[in-house]
């Protein structure tokens, strides 16, 4: 099978969907590997090393498109305007694709709707189900741990105040108050990253056993008023989307401490679904001039109303981070948790030198988002008012 990595074209984006370590192990199982040249110069993976894996190296991204079974990518097809061409039409029919699509999230349903149409099958990252077999694969937890950590300090150099409480001899400096709304993998970690820089740390849930860890690393919950049986799903693994009822209840009991904050860090995703607005833009005009929110889950849609992708803008006074590739400024170690997870996945996946889809299988069905030219992404069917 012949598996194909180009190079990240998203503005900013270091990271690469390979290591030389997972292409000698693709070549070990078999597989012929095409890298584009200087793919991996970002994360400080060099072509040599590439070569010396075993890998091939090609300069034209549309050689490999041409030429590849498989693609792997770290973020969803965007325009090449060294092509002049969407990355989605330099696939052709019946290729895989394995990367983050986010299927759910508006900004890509037009993509979507091409990849199906090409006769592509997508396969997205963000779809892998939370349980112990699939753990080795869970590339959103990965980036997850980085964006919330990489996140924070962004928010702390945004800011122009200091994170710390500060004795001076004109006086002691409050520390800053930094509001997490979203304590999964990246929420815990922003709590435990702001902590460890002196801010005063509040956070907020549906979950109760989220706010519980988040309580284990120092931080005070904010009650959100959502009783566990709606906010949680009947498995205890994710969080149910909310009734636009309950997201007006969550609203009024977080709104005081928005007012408060400092720095707003969001991360309240739902699997496979859009990510919910919990921040309106009449919150965001009560927060204090000069204060911060990094929206992580804009991948999904974004929790603030008025975000704009992969922008940091200032509105009403407050800055609003948009980035859609926070794990791109930790290239290296995000690079190789990647790298990683999307290899277990390619490993599962494959059976006799080709990729088999069974989809009785959890994982298969999860992260499929399209197939033999159907869109059949639950997540994103139910965002384009398909389903």
């Amino acid at each position: 099978m012949i598996i194909g990595i180009p190079k990240e074209i998203m503005h900013g984006e270091n990271r690469v969907s390979a290591t030389p370590d997972t292409v000698k192990k693709m070549v070990m199982d078999g597989h012929k590997v095409i890298v584009q040249t200087s793919a991996g110069i970002g994360s400080f993976y060099h072509d040599d090393e590439y070569a010396a894996a075993g890998a091939s190296l090609i300069e034209d991204a549309q050689v490999i498109y041409d030429q590849a079974q498989v693609i792997l990518k770290v973020k969803e097809p965007q325009f090449n305007t060294d092509h002049n061409k969407h990355e989605v039409d330099m696939m052709h029919k019946d290729q895989v694709l394995i990367t983050f699509i986010h299927p759910a999230s508006p900004v890509n349903h037009v993509m979507v709707k091409n990849l199906a149409a090409n006769g592509i099958t997508g396969l997205t990252l963000d779809g892998i189900p939370r349980i112990s077999r699939a753990q080795s694969m869970d590339a959103l937890s990965s980036m997850s741990t980085c964006a919330g950590y990489k996140g924070i300090i962004m928010a702390a150099d945004s800011i122009a105040k200091f994170m710390p409480m500060i004795g001076s001899a004109v006086g002691m400096i409050k520390p800053s108050t930094a509001f997490v709304i979203g304590t999964g993998v990246a929420g815990l970690r922003a709590v435990a990253t702001a902590k460890s820089l002196g801010a005063v740390v509040y956070s907020a849930d549906i979950r109760p056993e989220a706010n519980e860890q988040a309580a284990s690393l120092g931080a005070k919950i904010v009650e959100t008023g959502i009783p566990a049986e709606i906010a949680v799903s009947p498995d205890g693994k994710h969080a149910n989307k909310l009734s636009d009822k309950w997201l007006e209840i969550e609203r009024e009991n977080l709104k005081d401490m928005v007012a408060k904050a400092d720095i707003i860090f969001l991360s309240a995703l739902l699997l496979g679904k859009q990510a919910p607005i919990i921040l309106t833009d009449e919150m965001v005009k009560t927060m204090k001039p000069g204060s911060c929110v990094i929206d992580i889950s804009i991948d999904q849609g974004g929790n603030c109303a008025i975000t704009t992708p992969g922008e940091k803008e200032i509105k009403h006074n407050v800055i609003i981070d948009g980035c859609k590739n926070i794990p791109g400024k930790l290239p290296t170690s995000s690079t190789w948790m990647f790298a990683n997870n999307i290899y277990n996945l390619l490993k599962y996946l494959v059976k006799n030198d080709e990729i088999k889809l069974d989809f009785n299988d959890e994982i298969v069905s999860s992260i499929t988002v399209c197939h033999d030219g159907k869109l059949v992404h639950a997540g994103a069917l139910e965002a384009m008012g398909l389903k």
